[in-house]
């Protein structure tokens, strides 16, 4: 028997919000926070079809009524990419497996336990977030079963109806997180690797991109050479949860690992004060505001403000947790 608190899986109630991309991606907003702040991505080729992430418990029926509306039978899908196991990607894989007969669900290995039993990601994520706001956010999550999981190593190549897709390990955010490279395609799928974008906040330069440093795995050089190998393949597009297509991947990796280190200049800087996590979370929102003026940003500071909140804490934590493991490691 379901838990009470799981959504109601009558998805012919909910109208998907979907955006059609090229090359038969789609990009289905999860009902997370607000719309257009996280995407599920459902990768369409020759009669097969995957997700790449799923949201949370509330995003399944938005997942699931995506399929119908794009006309997917449920048998179809044959894989469900888990990026990495933070609850805003993978809160919702375990029920949205019970709909998809077929399907596999493909893991780091570093995330297969959490996802197999996630007792302890739940007791983490409830420590950030606190246990009232966790439950409003993901509900009660659910196991995916161990036969359903295929973990998956470095450079791990998958078909889906002959198109090649290939996963590569890519620490910095998390230790447990892969992209999905579509070489054919000249797309990467990254999770939260390559950053947040979200379209509000785009500008006449293009797209305005942030990293996302949240707790609790943060390596900022890991996080740079990661941003370095996903560049190798010479990208044309992005697509990241937060929120879907990029283009123009060059100018946004640089902008990118500027920002990282930035983050490390003001995170030792704030280190001595008496309230670091703030004088981090205010140093961090002048940078956000300096680089989007010099992008061309009309936007009114309170605007911002309500887009990047959100990350804007999750960062600062990330960065704080970051600096305790520097001293651990000096003593």
């Amino acid at each position: 028997m379901l838990p009470e608190t799981l959504p109601s899986m009558n998805q012919q109630s909910v109208k998907p919000r979907i955006t059609r991309h090229p090359d038969g991606i789609f990009a289905v907003d999860a009902d997370y926070v607000r719309p257009g702040y996280a995407a599920a991505h459902i990768i369409q080729h020759h009669g097969r079809a995957a997700f790449v992430d799923t949201g949370t418990n509330y995003s399944v029926p938005h997942l699931l009524a995506a399929l119908d509306e794009l006309g997917i039978q449920r048998d179809a899908v044959d894989y469900v990419f888990l990026t990495h196991v933070h609850m805003d990607h993978a809160g919702g894989a375990g029920l949205l497996i019970q709909h998809l007969p077929n399907a596999r669900v493909l893991i780091h290995p570093r995330g297969v336990p959490h996802m197999v039993d996630p007792s302890k990601l739940v007791a983490a994520s409830q420590a950030v977030y606190g246990a009232d706001e966790f439950r409003r956010l993901y509900g009660d999550v659910l196991p995916v079963p161990q036969d359903r999981i295929v973990t998956v190593p470095d450079n791990y190549r998958c078909d889906l109806g002959g198109r090649e897709l290939e996963l590569i390990h890519t620490p910095g955010h998390a230790l447990h997180h892969y992209v999905i490279v579509d070489r054919k395609h000249g797309a990467i799928f990254s999770g939260d690797t390559f950053g947040v974008s979200y379209r509000a906040l785009d500008t006449p330069q293009g797209p305005f991109i942030v990293p996302t440093t949240s707790p609790s795995q943060f390596d900022p050089e890991q996080a740079i050479q990661s941003i370095d190998r996903m560049m190798s393949y010479a990208p044309e597009s992005i697509y990241l949860m937060h929120y879907s297509r990029v283009t123009g991947t060059p100018r946004l990796a640089a902008l990118l690992k500027l920002q990282i280190q930035e983050f490390v200049r003001i995170a030792r800087e704030s280190e001595a004060q008496p309230d670091a996590h703030n004088a981090i979370r205010a140093s961090m929102m002048n940078l956000w505001s300096k680089l989007l003026q010099q992008q061309g940003s009309t936007l009114s500071s309170q605007e911002v403000s309500d887009w990047l909140a959100g990350d804007l804490e999750l960062n600062a934590q990330g960065l704080a947790i970051w600096l305790q493991r520097q001293r651990k490691a000096m003593e």
